[in-house]
């Protein structure tokens, strides 16, 4: 039985509202105390109480961690014998200019800065 809820007034909605708060409040209430008590009946069966678990669990602490320090750029390692603005850390992909000395012949040892 769904109440016409378009044919109702503003107070009855209210009214309709607070009541169905108060239900699902008891309901969660409800549904606690049997948790509880199906944990207490699980705990039973190996011999403890719910209380004695509840100690032994070992405490985590949230512990507020530091921000993180933005990184340093690398220092450059390798230098474009054409062109000296361009510069290479040798980490991550190489750059084409590299790529293209190292098939010419030129050594990696012989870029380094």
């Amino acid at each position: 039985m769904i109440p016409d809820l378009k044919s109702m007034s503003r107070k009855e909605l209210e009214k309709l509202l607070e009541a169905v708060k108060k239900a699902l409040s008891a309901a969660q209430a409800r549904d606690r105390r049997d948790a509880r008590k199906a944990a207490e009946k699980a705990a039973a069966e190996f011999g403890f109480s719910l209380n004695e678990l509840d100690d032994a669990a070992p405490a985590k602490s949230k512990k507020p961690k530091a921000p993180k320090k933005p990184s340093k750029p690398s220092k450059p390692k390798y230098l474009n014998p054409a062109d000296h603005t361009q510069t290479w850390t040798g980490k991550g992909r190489q750059p084409n200019w590299f790529r293209a000395e190292v098939e010419k012949g030129t050594a990696p040892a012989a870029m380094e800065i």
